[in-house]
């Protein structure tokens, strides 16, 4: 079965910005299910309900969890393989003989999530989660210009590390916003009174924006890029 495994940094990108209801038709379209793990439900629904700032976007969140848009998984099997990666990803990078705790255990029970699932990719805004799958080099880097110190990889960490994440793609919040742009689902913000075409790249632009001021780790060049290709 298809699916797609959520972690809570795209989820608040999406709620903030009052996007959760794309997730809906995109669903609909990727024919499979969305998943997120007990972690990422406690860190955007439980302890947000008990504040002020963000009790509005964990009432639209826990909606859609409730409709089953995006549901929710358990099993004993996730929570050992997450703490297995946990003691991995955070023995890869260290510095002066000590190693650096780069993840905490919801954001890698949602890569737990996705090799169990075998999923078609984890969703996630976060940087760091991103990069050491992607790019674990890169973030060596910029551990090193944020500690102000020499960042040495632990390579047989990283290579057991690699091994479990091979078959993982990582989206972002801002490929979600793309597939709905490309599908026509956000189409409903430039039709008021008739369609305007001509506002269909503010609407692209706008939308990106949207999310990487809140969260999502795409930079400026990238939202350049995106939308030449759709100019």
């Amino acid at each position: 079965m298809k699916s797609l495994a959520i972690d809570s940094s795209s989820i608040i990108s999406l709620a903030t910005n009052s996007l959760l209801w794309i997730l809906e038709p995109l669903k609909k379209q990727f024919q499979g299910d969305f998943y997120i793990t007990d972690s990422v439900k406690q860190e955007v629904i439980n302890r947000p309900l008990s504040t002020k700032r963000f009790k509005l976007e964990a009432l639209m969140i826990k909606e859609i969890v409730e409709e089953n848009i995006i549901s929710l998984y358990e099993s004993t099997e996730l929570r050992q393989e997450s703490l297995k990666l946990l003691a991995i990803s955070n023995n890869i990078f260290k510095s002066k003989n000590e190693y650096i705790k780069i993840l905490d255990l919801a954001e890698v029970e949602c890569l737990a999530l996705a090799i169990i699932l075998n999923s078609d990719a984890l969703v996630v805004d976060e940087r760091t989660i991103r990069l050491l799958v992607e790019d674990p080099y890169k973030l060596s880097k910029l551990l090193k210009k944020k500690l102000g110190k020499d960042v040495k990889i632990d390579t047989k960490n990283l290579k057991e590390f690699n091994l479990k994440m091979k078959k993982i793609n990582i989206l972002r919040s801002s490929e979600l916003i793309i597939a709905a742009y490309e599908l026509k689902i956000l189409d409903k913000y430039i039709t008021n009174k008739g369609f305007h075409p001509e506002l269909k790249k503010d609407l692209l632009d706008g939308a990106l924006w949207a999310v990487k001021l809140h969260g999502c780790s795409i930079t400026d060049d990238e939202i350049d890029e995106i939308l030449l290709h759709y100019k």
